[in-house]
């Protein structure tokens, strides 16, 4: 299957700030009835956002925003140090309701546009991330329903393959996904931040799977904190 790209251009994007350039990607759905719909609103001025691309269910993939530009899909949120995380990021938008499974074709594209992307700006895997891990007292797409753990297996984001457990403690929970990138945020809300991401429909109090989950990131995927906060 070859990565076709349809170019539908969006009015709503910038400059990237301070000379930066993408170094994540964040993956959204449009929590909208149909990707027409959803491209209608990432193309309106009035609404003011955007993403660089959207795929419909059926694998089609729209090119809205140039890559070197800075396309408005984040919002409000942090990775690490990266506080304006539009300007770091290349933003792709899933035709999804948020209750429906992604179609194999729109994965299919998916993993295309991953893979080039990563290849060519030199974007590691454990820098592939959900709106939710970036914003998740606000956001909470992709949700449960995304398979991340597809995504891991083509080495296009992480997925630990961990299955021991580690005694609870609420506090090294926090410091250990603060580690791997998560924003400073309360347990309540990124505890079901994380297990929409790594342990999809799983409930209850904080266990030692989501410990031992949480370690393993942030003992492989330490998030560089010494570089540029923009």
């Amino acid at each position: 299957m070859a990565l076709m790209i349809h170019d539908q251009p969006s009015p709503n994007f910038g400059e990237r700030r301070d000379g930066a350039r993408p170094d994540l990607v964040v993956i959204h759905y449009t929590a909208m009835p149909s990707a027409d719909e959803a491209l209608e609103r990432l193309c309106n001025p009035e609404h003011e956002v955007s993403a660089h691309y959207l795929i419909c269910e059926q694998g089609r993939v729209f090119r809205l925003v140039d890559e070197g530009m800075r396309a408005w899909h984040a919002g409000a949120g942090q990775w690490g140090e990266v506080t304006d995380v539009n300007s770091r990021s290349i933003g792709i938008e899933l035709a999804n309701p948020g209750t429906a499974p992604f179609a194999a074709a729109q994965m299919d594209a998916l993993e295309l546009l991953l893979a080039d992307i990563l290849d060519r700006h030199a974007i590691p895997p454990e820098r592939v991330i959900g709106h939710s891990d970036m914003a998740p007292e606000r956001k909470i797409d992709p949700g449960p329903r995304f398979d991340w753990k597809r995504l891991g297996l083509q080495g296009l984001s992480v997925f630990p393959p961990v299955s021991d457990e580690i005694t609870p403690n609420e506090v090294r929970f926090v410091q250990d996904l603060r580690a791997f990138g998560y924003p400073e945020t309360p347990l309540e809300a990124l505890l079901p931040a994380f297990r929409s991401r790594f342990r999809p429909r799983h409930h209850g109090p904080l266990d030692g799977r989501d410990m031992a989950l949480a370690r393993d990131l942030a003992t492989r995927f330490p998030i560089d904190r010494q570089g540029p906060t923009a």
